[in-house]
């Protein structure tokens, strides 16, 4: 794996042109060097990928999926995460087009998007989770690189900071907007989560060893589904209201409730089969989503 500290050792690296700030990069996807095979499998960057574009022929792989970017999508990749490219096919051509914005962390600094920008759930999707873009969102969002790109290839002066800044946080916005429409526009197949989600609690919590494997947790469920556990809880926020945690405590509840209603067993031996390690806990769980005690809500049945 190969590990990049700085933007210009990467551009280095990329046999780019040295960037106009060691902090920030705009790239034009169409200039940059075709893929050799010298390339490390695996990369690693100290700083924020954003990028808007189409490549054929060009595989990347980010976490633990591949991901053909055949369409206009728009991907965001944090620090710190590891991700691969390469050319899929040797004997075709590689077309690419698009943008590709880096930021320093330290470029930020002292701003107030040094706080906020962490705030955005999409730094954590995997890439196969990635934006698609209508082609009137692809034209706001290439409208707002390409006024960042003006603004860094200008000569830099006091004003440039603040000014990428804010732009910057209006296409985080942007983007913010449009992953909440891709959400809904896709309510056929968020649906279909939804089901899936509901079929495995149900499974899980019906299985005969849950005392051993103990509750379900976000991530859990999320790697089932082959999806992030962030993109994962905002999808069933959008379609339900509720997040992926929020799911797994209802399910609990009705199976509690249905112990609690169709059974001899005490509260312990009930919290227990559940697979809570201590009563307190699935008590005060217990009463925070009913209002009511385990032991009052069983005696609401006599």
């Amino acid at each position: 794996m190969r590990h990049f500290k700085t933007i210009s050792e990467f551009h280095a690296f990329r046999k780019l042109p040295k960037p106009h700030h060691p902090l920030l990069s705009v790239l034009d996807v169409s200039t940059v060097p075709q893929l050799d095979d010298e390339e490390p499998s695996k990369l690693l960057l100290d700083f924020y990928a954003i990028s808007v574009k189409r490549m054929r022929n060009v595989q990347s792989s980010y976490g633990q999926h591949t991901f053909d970017f055949n369409e206009g999508i728009l991907s965001f990749m944090a620090p710190k995460q590891v991700f691969s490219m390469a050319v899929a096919n040797k004997e075709e051509v590689v077309e690419k087009s698009g943008w590709v914005l880096y930021i320093h962390p330290d470029f930020i600094w002292n701003t107030p998007l040094a706080k906020t920008i962490k705030q955005y759930d999409f730094w954590d999707y995997s890439l196969h989770e990635a934006l698609f873009l209508s082609a009137k969102e692809e034209a706001i969002i290439l409208n707002i690189i390409l006024a960042i790109e003006q603004e860094y290839s200008s000569n830099l002066d006091r004003f440039s900071k603040p000014i990428i800044v804010s732009q910057v946080e209006s296409l985080l916005n942007y983007a913010d907007r449009f992953y909440h429409r891709q959400f809904l526009t896709r309510e056929k197949g968020n649906h279909q989560v939804l089901e899936q989600v509901e079929a495995l609690l149900r499974e899980y919590f019906n299985s005969p060893d849950l005392i051993e494997r103990g509750l379900p947790t976000v991530r859990y469920v999320a790697d089932c589904l082959h999806l992030s556990p962030k993109y994962l809880s905002n999808l069933l926020r959008v379609v339900t209201g509720q997040n992926t945690q929020q799911h797994i405590h209802a399910r609990l509840i009705a199976k509690a409730k249905e112990k609690l209603s169709t059974t001899t067993l005490t509260v312990s031996e009930i919290a227990y089969e559940l697979g809570f390690e201590h009563l307190q806990s699935f008590s005060k769980l217990f009463k925070t989503k009913t209002n009511l005690s385990p032991l009052e809500f069983r005696a609401s049945f006599n």
